[in-house]
């Protein structure tokens, strides 16, 4: 039902503004700042969107102000995923009625699948709600605990959900991202989405990937890539080495991952707002911090075209 994506497509964070509330008026310059950047699309109301901790209300809010701001040839991705199969299939049926391009679902995560077939099920039921928009799965066992063989799940999918389009594959197996990509004579989408190891997904072969970095360092990452392309490897490493230095940074200044991309954001000149309460802010002081580091070792200067 789909092409293979290439390029990249963001995973937006989503705005908030003061009192907590979602601050639907940045989506149009969020949208913007990624067609600037050479983004493809974006894969919304994920991990870096902090889905699980929005309201069912909100994530629809937010889809329609995505689809609405996304130009001509610009993927929105809806991410539907949630722990009530009821939310998600209700989810899928709204991305399909505002006319996203895509829908995509991580496993659930409280009450989890006992095995392929059982999530491979799950995703039936979700997929089944929006039967015209291409459907893909969301693995990421960093965070669900739901740990299977992807080339497994595939075989198992296939028969069960028509619109299977491919996987958003957010994981460092790169022996199963790799043999996912053989499937069926390569028939599946399989979109990269550890930014940190991009090239080595890459070398395998990824042409598209999904990433939370690529919101203010698209310009670095298109860089690694057309350096890969032209088998300029000494520069595709050092690009590769620079954005694992600044996730490291980002990982260890004192507050959520989110909230230290969302102050990157800031140096882009857009506020998103904080994050949403279990994770932490960042403060004055760690933001300081946070731009000393990253200016430090160039980064910076990558994240502007």
């Amino acid at each position: 039902m789909t092409t293979h994506i290439e390029g990249l497509i963001a995973a937006p964070l989503t705005a908030l503004g003061p009192d907590g509330g979602t601050n639907l008026d940045m989506i149009p310059a969020q949208a913007a700042m990624l067609v600037r950047d050479g983004v493809k699309g974006a894969f919304i109301c994920g991990t870096t969107g902090e889905s699980l901790s929005l309201t069912t209300g909100e994530r629809k809010a937010i889809a329609e102000a995505w689809v609405e701001a996304a130009p001509p040839g610009f993927a929105v991705i809806v991410h539907v995923g949630h722990n009530s199969i009821e939310t998600s299939t209700q989810l899928a049926q709204h991305a399909e009625k505002i006319g996203a391009h895509a829908i995509g679902t991580m496993a659930p995560s409280f009450f989890k699948p006992d095995g392929i077939d059982s999530l491979a099920d799950f995703c039936a039921r979700v997929a089944a709600a929006a039967p015209t928009r291409p459907f893909y799965y969301y693995h990421i066992p960093s965070l669900t605990g739901v740990d299977f063989p992807m080339v497994d799940f595939l075989g198992a999918a296939a028969g069960r959900i028509p619109t299977l389009a491919g996987l958003k594959f957010t994981h460092e197996d790169l022996m199963d991202f790799e043999r996912c990509r053989h499937v069926d004579g390569g028939r599946f989408d399989m979109l990269f989405g550890r930014d940190e190891i991009l090239l080595c997904a890459l070398a395998l072969g990824a042409r598209g990937a999904v990433g939370s970095t690529y919101n203010f360092a698209a310009p670095l990452y298109l860089k690694l890539i057309a350096a890969f392309d032209k088998g300029d490897m000494a520069e595709a490493r050092r690009l590769q080495f620079l954005a694992m230095e600044a996730i490291a940074v980002m990982q260890h200044v004192r507050c959520s991952f989110f909230a230290a991309a969302k102050a990157i954001m800031r140096l882009r000149g857009l506020d998103l707002g904080p994050v949403r309460a279990p994770l932490r802010d960042i403060s004055a002081a760690h933001h300081e911090e946070l731009v000393r580091a990253l200016d430090k070792i160039g980064f910076l200067a990558h994240c502007a075209v």
